[in-house]
């Protein structure tokens, strides 16, 4: 497995003596001197992870368009160093210096020297737990401090999506709130996004496709300005695309403490036009859907956009924080609130991740822990239902509370993404039994997409409570647990799970109204109960989930990736360009 190019980088913050990355270390955070028995605990770490090689059929490209793909690799690349500095505070080769192979793989898996599939523990010695705020945040900034400062100095950008936040000694006034700065992204990490920015523009002056062409000069413009709507809006227009690119800062995932902060991460796509055709269509279903979720008026006043486009693709590259711990297999883009309205959003399926991870773990874990006559309703075509559908589910329920607190992410916080990937996820399994029932999806029958749901629920679990999509999960399978709709049975081979079709339908529709009244409301408090409630780990599971990692199945995928593995040379280094225009 190659190493992916992980690089500090020094903030430039236009003069201002700020405490970098750097100057966060804990003085306990020292990993040198690792013992026999530690690496021998890291080798069994790495064996949860299955290697995954990302090749893709390109013969059916232009010669133009292929020799695009190193510049998109290489402008992928460069969101690794971003990605490190936002989620550690420790500069990677002091961190890895030292370290055994072995640890060092470890490391480059989770971005850092916390476990992701174990809550962000540490596994290097000496090292402390994961600041809440990873590197975004000093990393003794308290949430209160944040928004105190905020609500002192709006114009600083504190809670801005695209700024890091530091301390800046020579702020007037007292110590604490008064020293926090916000540094925009374009300035943090101008070297890495100019580096970007070229390879798109190179790449966009190879692209045959006018909707690819515009968005990669408009993508370059961003990173160089931290303006993205543009861009986000030119993307949602493209349709006739052979390639894709994801890339920039995106996902709020990594921002614990107040989930304000977008971290940095990038795919590389090569699109299946024959499965894309298949999926083409959904979209304008979404008015009629949201009309009928089953929640009060007031809860669905929002008309989603139609003009969304659901695609498959194969993944050829990956870099930051699409690159750590568990990996996607769909994308719903763009979170901009107002470009969803407006437009909708972009449903990207990862067929090959898909089926890597359906073949490895979904059906090895199916028979751990389902009963053996339910064991055969898991087939590929439920689970990418299921996968589809939840990310055509983000489009659905509501963006603005009805209570005047904004958006329903900036009243959440930090427990926006884990109940909106809960709400994605029973929505996605609510739409399929609606389009079945209208007859307008039959890859595969409703018990098919139920038990297959259920038993991707223990594969996400797995995931750990520090991701999104694992919280989600757990929180899933308790609330369905107390519903009836899953019901453990006693086998000679230990306790399996039972689904109960008659109570699935019912706590489909109550997770359902419980998550969309609690985004709606946008009360804190009541989410944060909801989810220490149903997010917790019972004996039971546990049991399940032990004899799941017994049989050696493993938790998730790592990939071998880059020009080598396609059989493509490498771009060569560009200029930066000065500007974003």
């Amino acid at each position: 497995m190659t190493l992916p190019l992980l690089l500090a980088l020094t903030l430039a913050a236009s003069g201002c003596a700020l405490q970098t990355e750097a100057d966060d270390v804990s003085p306990t955070a020292t990993t040198d001197g690792l013992t026999a028995s530690d690496d021998s605990t890291i080798v069994e770490l790495l064996g949860q992870y299955t290697t995954v090689r990302l090749d893709a059929d390109l013969s059916g490209l232009s010669d133009s368009t292929r020799a695009m793909l190193p510049h998109l690799i290489a402008a992928a690349r460069a969101m690794e160093g971003p990605y490190w500095t936002e989620a550690n505070t420790t500069p990677r080769d002091s961190l890895v210096a030292g370290l055994s192979e072995p640890a060092r793989r470890y490391v480059a898996i989770n971005a850092g020297p916390w476990d992701r599939l174990d809550g962000n523990a540490p596994f290097l010695p000496g090292v402390g737990p994961k600041p809440l705020g990873a590197g975004f945040y000093p990393a003794d900034l308290t949430k209160e401090e944040l928004l105190q400062a905020a609500d002192l100095y709006p114009e600083r950008g504190l809670t801005g999506l695209y700024t890091l936040v530091r301390r800046d000694g020579r702020q007037p006034g007292r110590a604490g709130a008064s020293q926090l700065v916000g540094v925009p992204y374009h300035q943090a990490f101008a070297e890495a996004h100019g580096r970007a920015a070229a390879h798109l523009r190179a790449a966009a002056d190879l692209a045959q496709d006018p909707g690819l062409e515009r968005y990669l000069r408009l993508r370059a413009d961003a990173l160089l300005t931290d303006e993205y709507r543009a861009s986000d809006l030119a993307w949602m227009d493209m349709r006739s695309n052979p390639l894709d690119v994801v890339i920039g800062p995106i996902e709020t995932y990594e921002d614990q403490l107040a989930g304000f902060k977008a971290s940095h991460e990038a795919f590389v796509l090569v699109k299946d036009q024959e499965w894309s055709d298949r999926l083409a269509g959904y979209a304008r279903l979404l008015p009629q859907l949201q009309a009928g979720l089953p929640v009060p008026d007031a809860y669905k006043a929002e008309t989603p956009g139609t003009d969304a486009d659901l695609g498959a693709y194969d993944v050829i590259f990956v870099a930051g924080d699409a690159n750590v711990g568990s990996k996607t297999i769909a994308i719903n883009l763009p979170n901009d609130e107002t470009v969803q309205l407006e437009k909708g959003s972009r449903r990207l399926q990862l067929k090959n991740a898909m089926r890597a991870k359906f073949d490895r773990i979904l059906r090895p874990i199916a028979d751990v822990v389902l009963p053996a006559d339910q064991r055969d309703l898991v087939t590929f075509e439920a689970f990418f239902g299921n996968t589809m559908f939840h990310e055509v589910a983000h489009g659905l329920g509501i963006k603005e509370t009805i209570t005047g607190r904004g958006t329903v992410r900036e009243a959440l916080q930090d427990r926006a993404s884990a109940l909106e990937e809960g709400k994605a996820d029973v929505l996605g399994l609510y739409m399929v039994q609606q389009l079945i029932e209208r007859g307008e999806w039959d890859e595969a029958t409703l018990a098919q997409h139920q038990v297959t749901f259920v038993a991707s629920i223990f594969r996400s679990i797995r995931f750990g409570a520090s991701s999104a999509h694992g919280r989600a999960n757990l929180v899933r399978f308790n609330f369905f647990v107390e519903q009836g709709a899953i019901v453990p049975e006693a086998t000679p081979d230990g306790e399996v799970w039972r689904v109960v079709p008659d109570q699935m339908d019912a706590a489909v529709q109550a997770l359902a109204e419980k998550i969309l009244t609690l985004q709606g409301d946008g009360d804190y408090d009541a989410v944060d109960a909801f989810v220490k409630t149903y997010g917790r780990t019972t004996p039971a599971l546990t049991a399940s989930l032990d004899r799941i990692a017994a049989a050696g199945i493993p938790v998730d995928v790592v990939y071998e990736q880059g020009e080598a593995v396609l059989g493509l040379e490498p771009a060569g280094p560009l200029a930066a360009p000065a500007t974003g225009r």
